[in-house]
């Protein structure tokens, strides 16, 4: 869940702040967020990482498995 935050910085840094994250196809709040993470050595684990183990195959010769096939490897 995101919350809102107020921050105050210099009234020259802002535009120069925008642009930068902009140049990076980021927004402000995502530059902003990404600093504090890094600062505060907080870093969530990746898609990957979390999902792994969640799912299992579908068994060979079984219905899904005849199905999943038919869609994807054919």
């Amino acid at each position: 869940m995101k919350r809102k935050l107020t921050l105050t910085v210099e009234e020259n840094l802002l535009p120069v702040a925008k642009r930068y994250a902009k140049s990076r196809g980021l927004s402000l709040s995502s530059l902003v967020e990404r600093l504090l993470r890094d600062a505060a050595g907080y870093h969530e684990p990746s898609f990957a990482t979390r999902w792994r183990g969640k799912f299992s195959p579908a068994e060979r010769g079984g219905a899904r498995h005849e199905s999943l096939a038919k869609k994807y490897l054919r």
